[in-house]
């Protein structure tokens, strides 16, 4: 009669766990620059959703300038059940050169979250633009075009034609 001096294996040895383990971690380093950059696609994803809000306002304000008659030269019209006034230019939103009031009767960005500059002096009709916080630029104030440069916003070019489209455009490089 044969004895066996072997017991059945009852559970991993601790070098099997140790094998496994360092096969997980190996795994876990090679996935993880996937999922790293959620927060800029998130950002992204969010000046995507800015530039559609600025389109249909652009839409929407366009076509009540049509209904109020005002699509030649500067103007005013009435927005919100007439509680706000909005500036049009050819019947389209204005950059609101001195003031975003145009916008934020427009818009319901939250200004803790996304800053707005305005740029009338760049060589365009005049342009606002639209950049998630914080800024590049810490506690700083930043002209539109600084902001182009971070390229992480989305960018209103005003129309001075009532016949001419708004230029609406998102760069979500930086982001």
């Amino acid at each position: 009669m044969k004895t066996n001096n072997m017991r059945e294996q009852q559970g991993f040895t601790l070098i099997e766990l140790v094998v496994v383990i360092v096969i997980l971690g190996i795994l876990a380093v090679t996935a993880a620059p996937k999922f790293i950059d959620l927060q800029g696609d998130a950002e992204g994803a969010t000046m995507q959703a800015i530039k559609a809000s600025v389109e249909t306002a652009t839409t929407l304000t366009h076509s009540k300038a049509l209904i109020a008659g005002a699509t030649t030269g500067a103007g005013k019209i009435s927005v919100n059940g007439g509680s706000d006034n909005v500036g049009v230019v050819g019947g389209w939103p204005e950059n609101g050169a001195t003031t975003s009031t145009t916008w934020t009767n427009l818009l319901d960005i939250d200004a803790t979250d996304f800053l707005s500059a305005i740029d009338g002096t760049s060589g365009t009709a005049g342009r606002i633009v639209w950049y998630p916080t914080p800024n590049p630029v810490p506690d700083t104030a930043l002209t539109a075009t600084q902001v182009v440069t971070a390229a992480c916003y989305v960018q209103y070019i005003e129309s001075t034609d009532s016949n001419v489209k708004p230029g609406i455009t998102v760069v979500t490089t930086g982001c």
